[in-house]
């Protein structure tokens, strides 16, 4: 089964078309949708279809993108578990092509928007964010800012709490051995809603949580161990 993890923060007009493209983008796979609504103040919660497969988790206070990742994923009861964004922007109809890439022995397949629908401003500084970000965390990837993801559920055990952690996901991964790869996927422009983060709220603090995560990957420890021996008779 795959399990399909959306944050959800004042999305009212968007999960609804949200739902049914998802419902035609896994036609004929088992799946369920882990939303994880991180306190909206709108009626975002009453507009979830709650089909036999959708299961709902409410916070009791906002708690910010990188809590409501993390609690879904560990929720989650697939042996995949795909991540994507509540506005719309990420393209449903990709996550076929992530599976594919499990299923061809990656651990971690990490969407990159090729055509983004941004504004010059945000393309340039998500561009020199992401340079900067994977030279100095060493994780290869060129758009983490990409929230559609998939990943073997082994890999949520190399995740660790912290606001911004969604950032640093493919990092964190690869920093315990799993193999990531990446792939180009839609962007679509947001149609209906608001962007919840700007500049001033993501420079600084990203840049933190860079020196952080650096800290973390070197003071990771890989445990390997041996086989037992096979037992005669």
């Amino acid at each position: 089964m795959i399990s399909v993890v959306i944050p959800l923060y004042n999305e009212r007009d968007n999960i609804e078309p949200l739902q049914d493209e998802l419902a035609a983008a896994l036609a004929g796979i088992e799946h369920e949708l882990i939303l994880v609504d991180d306190c909206s103040s709108d009626d975002t919660l009453q507009r979830i279809r709650r089909d036999s497969n959708v299961r709902v988790i409410e916070f009791e206070k906002n708690s910010g993108q990188s809590a409501a990742m993390y609690a879904g994923i560990h929720a989650a009861r697939g042996e995949a578990i795909v991540l994507l964004d509540g506005d719309r922007q990420n393209d449903p109809h990709d996550i076929p092509k992530l599976l594919a890439a499990l299923e061809s022995g990656a651990d971690l397949a990490c969407g990159y928007r090729a055509n983004r629908k941004d504004t010059t401003f945000k393309r340039v500084q998500s561009r020199i964010a992401n340079f900067v970000r994977s030279r100095f965390t060493g994780d290869g990837v060129r758009d983490t800012g990409c929230t559609l993801k998939a990943m073997r559920r082994d890999c949520r055990e190399a995740l660790v709490l912290f606001h911004g952690m969604h950032r640093f996901i493919p990092a964190l991964i690869k920093g315990m051995g799993f193999r990531v790869v990446e792939m180009p996927v839609n962007h679509r422009a947001r149609v209906a809603g608001v962007s919840k983060y700007g500049f001033g709220n993501r420079a600084w603090k990203a840049t933190c949580d860079m020196f952080a995560v650096k800290w973390l990957l070197s003071r990771q420890v890989r445990l390997r161990i041996r086989p037992a021996p096979a037992v005669e008779g």
